[in-house]
């Protein structure tokens, strides 16, 4: 018997949030990590540098999402650096590479990293479309490495189902489509025409699942009108656009990102897309934050892949956060977004490993202690507290997503610091050991099948 309850309770049950005050009960004011006093390290420390391989879009229309990610990690290596390096004796050197280049290049570059250049750690990486197959060749290889992205749960549930050497510090895919659902859930639980326009790849097709299974859950009677599948890197989405309006839908639904976004939102203004319907985007504010003109519609909800957005947490409620945004316009004279942070916060977090692992076994800790210690690591970022999971080494802190709006303090609009939406992302994510695609279903991932089989189904 399919089990029923309003809505409004329903969304009780998940802990969603509102507001700016929300962060303020979630965490307590103290000190960043980055800024404490590490204790001197035990043993013998080489003082031979430690290399870097970080990949990330540096050219084409997703360098406004990826570019600040190497941002976030030359930030954080050069604090590092200055205060000796890691263990006060190994300073970090970066090589860089061009995400943009694709994924069969990409693949040779982890590997001529690697062998010829002999990185001990690789990180980076923003496409879906890129760490399945990163993943298996950094296993292969032996080498260390903390995806800041390329977030799809097809990573973990096939390409590496039992993973060793990686990791991944942003939320997981399937969070983006939920968060978003149930944000336009709670927020117009009467649009039931649903129109769809995201990228024809796995990111996209992995938005569209999860927000459908989630969002009809809980508005009963929602129903997909249109779909638009733009390949990465369009241009001109005016077919798209127009499709979309002649769908007459209530609630139009957007996984687009990067600049494609920046191309997708000014020509759908010129063609009145906005007027008429309602809008929501799991990614649209993950861009570099100036990216984003003053005529971008207001009050739609503009996603920032349920990770993070400079304004948030306001104030001084997260000092970690206000830290590291002034730390990174001082930089870089721009403000971070969640690539940003997720890259500065990796180098960091891996410090903290390696001073962890030295207390326990001295001397350089081998990869092996290291990893020992990331496995189930909490640790403090701007964007509140990263868990790793040890089974599957993914991050996940609680999910945000938010409202744009035109604020005199930037010349560019924002996220609405009083409507934040918040989630705890234990109740919008499948749990550890949940049985994966292929193992008992066929569903697109274990997230979606564990809300179709434990999500109860909301009165209409």
């Amino acid at each position: 018997m399919t089990v029923q309850l309003d809505r409004r309770s329903f969304l009780n049950t998940l802990g969603v949030t509102m507001g700016a005050a929300a962060a303020a009960t979630a965490v307590p004011p103290i000190v960043p990590a980055a800024a404490q006093t590490s204790p001197p390290p035990k043993g013998s420390i080489p003082s031979t540098p430690l290399k870097f391989g970080h990949m990330t879009f540096l050219t084409g229309p997703g360098a406004v999402l990826g570019e600040p990610s190497l941002k976030g990690h030359l930030l954080a290596a050069e604090e590092i650096n200055a205060r000796g390096g890691i263990l006060g004796k190994r300073k970090i050197e970066t090589i860089t590479a061009d995400e943009n280049a694709g994924t069969d290049a990409n693949v040779k570059e982890l590997r001529r990293m690697k062998l010829s250049e002999k990185i001990d750690m690789f990180t980076g990486v923003i496409s879906s479309g890129n760490t399945p197959a990163l993943g298996p060749v950094a296993e292969e290889l032996s080498v260390l490495t903390i995806f800041v992205d390329g977030c799809t749960d097809f990573l973990w549930d096939k390409a590496v189902p039992n993973p060793k050497y990686t990791f991944r510090i942003t939320n997981i895919q399937s969070a983006d489509g939920v968060t978003c659902a149930v944000a336009a859930a709670q927020t117009w639980p009467t649009a039931k025409k649903i129109a769809h326009i995201h990228p024809d790849y796995s990111y996209g097709r992995n938005a569209f699942d999860h927000f459908m299974i989630a969002y009809k859950k809980m508005v009963p009677g929602a129903e997909v009108v249109s779909e638009g599948w733009p390949k990465l890197g369009t241009t001109d989405f005016t077919a798209h656009i127009t499709k979309t309006i002649s769908s007459n839908p209530d609630l139009i639904v957007s996984s687009v990102w990067g600049g494609d976004y920046v191309a997708l939102y000014k020509q759908a203004l010129r063609f009145g897309m906005f007027n008429n319907a309602k809008f929501a985007s799991t990614i649209a504010f993950g861009v570099a934050p100036h990216a984003i003109g003053k005529d971008h519609p207001e009050g739609v909800i503009a996603g920032v892949h349920s990770n993070y957005y400079f304004t948030f947490p306001p104030g001084n409620r997260w000092p970690a956060n206000k830290i590291f945004v002034e730390k990174y316009f001082k930089r870089w004279n721009e403000y971070p977004n969640f690539q940003s942070d997720g890259a500065y916060h990796t180098l960091h977090m891996y410090k903290t490993a390696v001073e962890k692992a030295n207390r326990l076994v001295g001397g350089w800790p081998d990869e092996e202690a290291v990893i020992s210690q990331l496995e189930g690591m909490y640790f403090e970022t701007a964007a509140g507290y990263l868990y790793i999971r040890p089974d599957n080494h993914q991050g996940y802190k609680d999910a945000v997503t938010g409202f744009s709006k035109n604020v005199a303090e930037y010349q560019f609009q924002t996220l609405d610091p009083a409507r934040m939406i918040t989630i705890p992302i234990r109740n919008i994510t499948a749990p550890p050991h949940w049985p994966k695609p292929g193992n008992g279903h066929n569903d697109p991932t274990a997230t979606y099948n564990w809300i179709k089989e434990t999500w109860p189904q909301v009165a209409a």
